[in-house]
This record gives structure tokens, sequence and C-alpha cells, in this order.
């Protein structure tokens, strides 16, 4: 799990086309999907001449009521939930982003991270574009403006443009519109329910509204849904995809599938080579860390032959916005989020498996805790290699500086963290326990290899995939 409270997933969107009632089938959707960004929320609906809209901060029962969604009248819509990569936390980046023009309206929802952000604003700027956010959607939108013909037409235009990741629903007057950025760095899925169309960032928003799925939105891909039904226009795409392997080890939600794949079955075989490349002699018992880590735990018991004991019980009730005013009240807010069981671990010899470790300031809290709670030695088992280089493609850790295992090494971090014990999965095991081969997906956190090379301002502007050892880190 982010073992810092700074640490956010990503955003999550949802299209549905052809409903009487759009906005509590979107709710619904959103709802599925608020583990994926939880500082902003917003819908948008369409009647075919006019659009209502709606936006908030914080989570989808704090910005939407029963009375707001019932004014929401429509066939069609989009939402979005956020949390911020590009542009910081307030009302005014939350999403969607609508436009309105006098010969146009539409309003987009982004998941990903745009990085020649710098470059091209400069660029549009040039040109008179004026910007109202600090949102690489507000790019996008402006990007679309100084292209000609239909929003499809235009997407395919701006596809050699962007530098990035980008999974993005569109709503017109009269239109959803899905697509995905040429490498597939983010997920994006097509559903379906009675004659009504569904874009989803993840299948468990299609399951909460009994929708089916019918394939993903394919790389480079734009899906057009209107009264015509459903068709398909294919932009620019690369000869190998990227998909974000992060999604799997820790983003979607372990009941959803993505990129065509269960994501349950993935973590459970990750932590199924943990147990096969790091078994630990003698030990009692395997305790995942809630709720990230509570899979690879399975998949570490089934191959190690040792018991799974929850020995660490999550609070379903504290947010991700628990204020932490000072360091003794960080250190209760810890236990207030994760409290060990004290008759589970003590005296006892532990293997507590976790998905990764980021900054491991956290890991080191909790490693303190459980020993409190009288763990008589304690195995960390992370169900990834280290993160020891910057995302710049849509995950909230974006500086060398903040990643522990980019300063030290294995036994460094075990000596930090406070365990008996550490071993991170290697990246052949971790290729051994996803769906697809090696080549179909981006593990620039762990390798440095970039799909998309970083070389300058910081991380906003890029070229194509070019050497690794060009990389300038900001």
């Amino acid at each position: 799990m982010f073992d810092s409270p700074s640490k956010k997933e990503e955003c999550g969107i949802v299209g549905i086309y052809g409903t009487d009632d759009p906005a509590h089938l979107i709710h619904l959707g959103l709802y599925a999907l608020q583990h994926r960004g939880q500082e902003s929320a917003g819908i948008v609906i369409s009647d075919g001449e006019n659009v209502a809209s709606h936006k908030g901060m914080g989570l989808i029962s704090d910005v939407f009521k029963e009375e707001t969604l019932d004014k929401l009248k429509g066939t069609m819509g989009i939402g979005h939930v956020r949390y911020s990569t590009t542009g910081s936390s307030m009302l005014r980046n939350a999403q969607p982003f609508l436009v309105e023009q006098i010969d146009r309206m539409f309003a987009l929802g982004h998941n990903g991270n745009i990085v020649n952000v710098a470059s091209l604003r400069r660029k549009l700027e040039s040109k008179g574009a004026i910007f109202q956010t600090s949102t690489d959607s507000e790019l996008i939108a402006h990007l679309i403006l100084h292209k000609k013909g239909a929003l499809e037409e235009r997407l395919v235009k701006i596809a050699d443009e962007l530098k990035g990741a980008w999974s993005l629903v569109f709503l017109t007057l009269d239109s959803v519109i899905a697509t995905r950025d040429p490498y597939g760095f983010r997920p994006l899925c097509i559903g379906r329910k009675g004659d009504a169309i569904i874009f989803a960032s993840e299948t468990c928003a299609l399951d909460i509204i009994e929708a089916d799925y019918v394939r993903d939105v394919e790389p480079g891909e734009i899906v057009i849904a209107d009264r015509n039904g459903l068709r398909s226009v294919q932009g620019p795409r690369k000869p190998h995809r990227a998909m974000c392997i992060f999604e799997y080890i820790y983003f979607a939600r372990p009941d959803s599938m993505i990129f065509g794949h269960g994501v349950y079955k993935v973590r459970k075989q990750l932590g199924l080579q943990a147990a096969l490349e790091s078994p630990v002699e003698g030990a009692d018992m395997v305790v995942p860390m809630p709720a990230s880590g509570n899979y690879a735990a399975l998949g570490f018991s089934q191959g190690s032959g040792l018991p799974l004991e929850y020995g660490v019980i999550r609070n379903h009730y504290v947010g991700r916005t628990f204020i932490q005013p000072s360091a003794s009240i960080r250190n209760l807010g810890v236990r207030l989020k994760l409290n060990p069981v004290r008759e589970v671990l003590e005296g006892k010899k532990v293997v507590v498996v976790d998905d990764s470790i980021v900054r491991g300031t956290t890991s080191k809290l909790r490693t303190k805790t459980l020993r409190e709670a009288g763990a008589k030695e304690i195995h960390m088992r992370i169900s990834c290699p280290p993160i020891r280089y910057p995302c710049f493609y849509g995950i909230d850790f974006s500086s060398k500086g903040e990643l522990i295992a980019c300063s030290k090494t294995v036994e460094e971090v075990c000596q930090f963290i406070g365990a008996d014990s550490l071993a991170y999965l290697s990246l052949d095991g971790m290729f051994r326990a996803m769906p697809y081969p090696e080549a179909h997906f981006c593990t620039a956190c762990f390798t440095g290899k970039y799909p998309v090379k970083i070389t300058e301002d910081g991380g906003k502007t890029c070229l194509e995939c070019g050497p690794t050892d060009s990389l300038r880190w900001p």
C-alpha cells in the first residue's frame, strides 16, 4: 500500500449514452470508482438540446444528494472522480471540464497525465488561448478547439501532439465518446445495459449498475455512441502497448477486470510468486496489510502453506483526508486506520505482506505498532519490485527524492522500517504473475524505461522513446 497519507490513486471516469436516467447510473458508477479519486467529483448530463452539470469537492456522498441528481435530466452524460496529478486540488479544477461556445459544446473527463503540458501550453497561449485552470484536461480542450472537423476527427489530429497517458470520455449534445492514448496506459472499458452504452475506467462500475462488459477501448481507438449506435475510429497507435502494471498491483479494485483480465487472480499470483522467491523459515502465519495486501497475502499463504491470519484490522470509516497536525497525532492516525490484534500477533513470527513501499515512513510506524502488539519477528514481503523511479503518467510519486528504494538498498530499507527481514518480488516474478508479456506493460517506476521519454521542464516536456540514460530528473 502507499505508505504516505499523501499518496493517492488516479481518476475515475464514466460515460453513459441512451438511458432515461443517466445521472443516477453515473452516480452509482462513480461510487464504484471512488478508490480512484477522492478530492472532487462531477457529472454533466445532456438531453440533446441542453446540458446540466454539478461538481464539488470531496467524496461522492458529499457532492451528490438525491435532490441534486433529480435535477440532472437527460439521456446521456459523463462523470468523473478526481485526484490531482496535474493541477492543484480546488473546485475550478474539478471535472468533467465543460466547454461552451456559440457553435459547439462538449464536456470531458480525463484519467492520466499529459507530460508535454508546458510546451503545448506556451504554444497555445502564443495563439491567444486563455487558460482558466491548471489542469492538463483544459489543455486537451484548447487543442481540440484549435482543430477543425467533427470531434472524433479532432481527436485523431491531437493524438500526435499529446504525449503521455490519457483515457478520456466526452459528452456532446448528441453523443458520448471515449478514447485512449496510443500506448493504452490507462484502462477504459465498454459495457451495455439494455440499449444503453456505458464507458468506465473499471468493470466494477459496470457491475454496480448491472451492465454487461463488452470489451475494452483499444489503444488509440475513438469509440462513438450516438443515435446510430456504436462505431469506432482507429487513431494513431504504437507498435507495442504500455499498460500501467501498477493498475494490477495496487490501483484497480480486486473485483474489476482491467485490460481484459481480472485483478484478483493477478494479485493472488503476485503473492504466490513472492512465497516461492522469499520463503520465511519457521514463520507462524501470514498477515496481510489491509486492504491492498489482502490478495497477495492469500497467494503467499497458499504458496507457502502458512495459515493466513488477520492480525491487522482496518477501520473503514477513516478517510484519506484525516488531519494530522503533529507527529504524535500522525502516529495515532496510523493506529486509527489500521489496528493490530494482540491476541493474534503476540509471541508470533509473522510474514507481513504488502503491495509496495514508496517512502517507508508509514511502513516504519506500522512495524513499530506490530512489535508493540507483541509480534516476535516481522518479515516484510512486498508483492512488487522496489519503486526506484518517478511516474509521469498519472501516479502521484513524481520525484526521486520521495522514493526510499531510490537511495537505499533493500537491507537499508529493512533497517529503516524496523523489520527483521524484507524481500521484494523480483521483476521476473512480477511478470510471471501477469496475464500478458512484459512488452505489453509500462514498468518505468521499477526499471526507469519510459515509453514516453521525459527530458526537460521537470517532466513537463517529452520526446518519443530514446535512451533512458538521458533522463534528467526534476
